[in-house]
């Protein structure tokens, strides 16, 4: 169950650092075809969205790699799970009703709560 637990948070992780990432540094309009829904927020939210999402792949490897602050990486996901669970009132409400992602995101993050960690 430990390689259960890497595997998700490595791919969670990852997605993270790419998506974190483009919302850091990319322009809206350069995001727009990918995120339908940048319009509707303001430019800092959405730098603060890649922030947060950058801090949180962060969190899910580093502290239990090297066995610092462990106590971070349950709460980076616990943080992770939060942003798809706020994200998915803003695709529904914005007419952009493609979550799947979201969930699949939102399901990874939920498992690397409950799967263990070693």
């Amino acid at each position: 169950m430990e390689l259960a637990h890497w595997i998700v948070a490595g791919l969670l992780a990852l997605f993270s650092l790419y998506s974190g990432t483009l919302k850091a540094v990319r322009s809206p309009d350069r995001l727009r075809p990918m995120m339908a829904w940048v319009d509707r927020v303001p430019l800092p939210a959405l730098r603060a969205l890649g922030a947060l999402e950058l801090l949180g792949a962060a969190g899910l490897l580093l502290p239990p790699l090297t066995g610092t602050a462990t106590w971070l990486a349950p709460a980076a996901a616990t943080g992770l799970l939060l942003l798809q669970a706020g994200a998915i009132p803003v695709h529904l409400t914005g007419g952009d009703r493609r979550i799947g992602l979201n969930l699949a995101l939102l399901a990874a993050a939920a498992a690397v709560l409950l799967l263990p960690a070693g």
